[in-house]
């Protein structure tokens, strides 16, 4: 009977191992979004949309409408649009929208032009050519009128096709009409219509005393340096400052900021009506923020402030206004000025006596408007949706149930308590109907592939539209895990994912590499599928490594104190931490201590090479991506909201820089960057190499000529594979 069990058993694990084996390996082409085959293996996605309150079906050949009960409804075809058009310029459906809820016309944006079609009568309403070499292009809906850049001048096209050139001495110093202060809080474009499109806003950024660093073209026969305004920390800025285009009238006014304008204006917002703009103001040293309102006809800014918010580090306004679509006098605020990001509830026009007093975040305060607290607890709004009209609710995402997960929820514009709307677990995005009655939500979760589900913001009811089967299922997938350790001050969970090898055997020791990042604005664990995993972090495990990612102090979403635990000592608590999942790695009986590695790309690049010269015998090989090496040669904007200027914090700066540890460097290191990079200037790690030189160390360096701070497409392949082939050389 013994040996009959023995011999099933046998039997069992040589099927296991033949299952295992049948399985397929992923290359690093199923992995990177620039393979050939990345698309072929991700979860089925669904592209969606509303036309008002319906919810709609995108694909490559129709639109569809959801009907009860998840049925479909075709709506249009491809070949309908081309048919209206009277050419073949639809491709692809998945990139229509719906403007008007009430109307049955869908806009097509072609290279060329703008395009209405009532898909109904299956005919053009509108057309709108866009002028070529035209970028930043911005439509308004409801006045069909549209702005633009051609280099570095603002043009705005009416909707009877009448074009009006705003500014005329654009150039590679003054720039009208671009994202202003290196795209940092929150700002992302240039050009503002107003809700009805008879005003337009944009910046103008005067960099003329800022030095241009010389980045350098090989595509020509002999190499030319081109333009690349980069401000340094400490040095002198860009100006900036705002204007209102007025269509009716054809005249332009610049708001009349008093503030010294290497100051930051960031987050505009209109009022619903269009009469006034309101603009979020923070000084240069990033610790003094004010809101105020201008009138938009004439530029002329309130006397007082609205909001003003101080705080001994750091303040920093990354969203708009939101104004209540029923109460244009009301507007959801977003501040961490209780520690955590929370939606506020501002009454435009119901005055307070002001004063300055303590808030949550450890800064001070001063209301001049009321200000009332919306969300309430220990969690971030990551993201604001919208509003339910007819509820009057505030609708957001937020990891209101746990650090990891982000979920949907609501909240009474009253101040009664949020409601979750999605399933508990998870990290969902969503895009709300036209009233916001409904939501199209798209989730994952380390045990759901993709799942979108059609919801009522009011009773929070579901309806399933699509759960995607796991596209990995015939291949060899590793284990993937997350927990918790305690960070070095002995308090703080930081949240880790674990990655163990394809055919993991409890008995071996196994090579580690640590990935890394760290900074802020950033994390690397949450939990959708894999826990947030990367794919080269899968190509590692077939591999044989173990793979482990700490989040530590001074990454996002956990809060202010969280974050600001690192300012002005860029490296030092995030170091700390770390080495405590350094040491949490050693006390696994399968990680071999002898063999550990680290990498990291931009923040994560400056991580690594502390890493390795600050703990030598600790790491044996790294790979450092875009680093950045000294934070003095470092952009004005980030620079200094985390570190002071060079002047104001010198031993910070000092401590900080990594070329006096370079004399350090043991182990192998890899440095790789764009040469092209405009993010972490060349300057940071050419600058290393040469104290490397002058130290006698040993550190290697790889370029990509003509790529930026990241690599993209098949260059993406090609730099896993890189990176990959140093761990196997020195590491394994």
């Amino acid at each position: 009977m013994k040996r009959i069990s023995i011999l099933a058993a046998m039997v069992m694990a040589a099927t296991t191992m033949m299952a295992q084996t049948a399985k397929k390996s992923f290359t690093l082409d199923d992995l990177m979004p620039g393979g050939s085959t990345y698309w072929n293996l991700q979860p089925q996605y669904m592209f969606s949309t509303w036309w008002g309150e319906k919810a709609v079906e995108l694909t490559m050949d129709d639109v569809k409408e959801i009907t009860k009960g998840n049925g479909r409804k075709v709506l249009f075809t491809s070949d309908d649009l081309n048919a209206a058009l009277g050419e073949q310029q639809v491709r692809t459906c998945t990139q229509v929208a719906f403007p008007y809820a009430e109307q049955p016309i869908v806009k097509v944006q072609t290279p060329k032009e703008i395009i209405l079609i009532d898909f109904v009568k299956k005919e053009v309403v509108w057309r709108g050519a866009i002028q070529e070499g035209a970028s930043e292009l911005v439509w308004n809906e409801q006045s069909r009128n549209m702005a633009y850049c051609i280099g570095s001048n603002v043009f705005v096209q009416l909707a009877d096709g009448t074009r009006i050139q705003l500014t005329k001495d654009g150039n590679d110093d003054v720039v009208y009409g671009h994202s202003v202060s290196r795209d940092e809080f929150g700002i992302s474009n240039g050009l503002f219509w107003s809700p009805d499109g008879q005003r337009l806003a944009f910046y103008k950024k005067d960099q003329s005393r800022i030095p241009s660093y010389p980045q350098v073209d090989i595509t020509k026969r002999i190499a030319a340096t081109y333009v690349d305004k980069y401000p340094m920390a400490g040095e002198e800025s860009e100006d900036v400052s705002v204007a209102v285009f007025d269509v009716q009238t054809q005249k332009t006014v610049w708001l009349q900021n008093s503030k010294p304008m290497t100051d930051y204006m960031t987050n505009l917002s209109w009022a619903p009506d269009g009469q006034k703009l309101y603009v979020f103001e923070l000084n240069r040293d990033q610790d003094f923020m004010q809101l105020f309102g201008y009138d938009a006809a004439t530029g002329v800014k309130d006397s007082e402030p609205l909001i003003e918010e101080k705080h001994p580090k750091y303040v920093e306004p990354l969203h708009t206004l939101a104004f209540l679509p029923w109460d244009g006098s009301k507007a959801i605020m977003q501040s961490s000025r209780d520690n955590w990001n929370h939606l506020y509830l501002l009454d435009l026009k119901k005055k307070t006596y002001p004063e300055w007093r303590e808030v949550a975040g450890g800064g001070t305060a001063c209301d001049h408007v009321s200000v009332r607290l919306l969300t309430t607890g220990d969690f971030t709004v990551r993201e604001f949706l919208g509003f339910n009209q007819k509820e009057k609710t505030a609708l957001f995402i937020g990891n209101v149930t746990h650090p990891l997960h982000h979920t949907l929820h609501s909240v009474k514009v009253n101040g009664e308590k949020c409601q979750l709307l999605s399933a508990g677990e998870g990290v969902h995005t969503a895009i709300l109907s036209a009233s916001g009655a409904q939501l199209i939500d798209t989730y994952s979760s380390p045990t759901v592939a993709r799942q979108v589900n059609l919801i009522d913001t009011k009773t929070g009811k579901s309806v399933n539209l699509l759960t995607a089967e796991d596209p990995w299922k015939d291949y060899n997938v590793p284990e993937i895990t997350s927990g918790s350790i305690k960070a070095a001050d002995g308090v703080t969970d930081l949240y880790y994912r674990l990655i163990k090898p394809v055919d993991f055997d409890p008995t071996k020791k196994y090579p580690t590499v640590v990935y890394v990042y760290g900074g802020p604005h950033a994390h690397n664990i949450q939990a959708s599928r894999g826990y947030y995993f990367r794919g080269w972090e899968i190509y590692m495990a077939q591999k044989g490594y173990v793979i482990f990612v700490l989040d530590n102090r001074g990454s996002q979403y956990r809060g202010q104190k969280f974050e600001q635990v690192t300012f002005r000592h860029l490296g030092d608590e995030e170091m700390k931490d770390q080495m405590c999942g350094v040491e949490f790695l050693k006390s696994l009986p399968y990680v071999d201590a002898d063999r550990l590695g680290v990498h990291g790309w931009s923040f994560g690049g400056f991580m690594t090479t502390n890493l390795m010269c600050t703990y030598p015998d600790v790491f044996k090989v790294g790979v450092a991506g875009g680093p950045v090496i000294d934070w003095r040669y470092y952009e004005v904007m980030y620079g200094e909201r985390y570190m002071d200027t060079p002047q104001q914090n010198p031993e910070g700066y000092t401590s900080s820089c990594l070329l006096p540890k370079a004399k350090n460097l043991k182990g192998r290191l890899q440095i790789i960057l764009g040469y092209n990079d405009p993010t972490c200037v060349p300057q940071h790690s050419f600058s290393f190499i040469r104290a490397s030189i002058d130290a006698g160390t040993q550190p290697d360096l790889f370029l990509y000529p003509g790529d930026g701070h990241n690599m993209f497409g098949t260059d993406q392949v090609h730099l896993h594979e890189r990176i990959t082939r140093y761990f196997e050389d020195y590491l394994k």
